[in-house]
């Protein structure tokens, strides 16, 4: 029995020990980054040379005729009365 506690004693500080736990690294602080500020607008430049005109397109041709209608028919003799509007009021 004593050599039992023994070996479990040696055992468990085989183990232990054998269990190295990594050393913690403290990342170091990140390198400060200057951003440049725009400053206020300068000046307007100057205004630019005009352009010179372009040349105008070619005119197209004109398109083909369209059929002709029928001709319509008379009236037939039928009336028609156009009321005369009311008044306002």
């Amino acid at each position: 029995m004593r050599y039992l506690i023994v070996v479990v004693a040696a055992l468990s500080v085989l183990a232990l020990s054998a269990c190295d736990r990594p050393t913690v690294v403290a990342p170091s602080a990140p390198a400060a980054v200057v951003v440049p500020v725009p400053g206020p607008a300068g000046p307007q430049g100057a205004t630019g040379a005009p352009a010179e005109k372009g040349e105008t397109g070619a005119t197209g041709s004109t398109g083909a005729e369209g059929a002709k209608g029928e001709q319509g028919k008379t009236g037939g003799g039928a009336i028609v009365v156009v009321p005369v509007p009311a008044p306002p009021r």
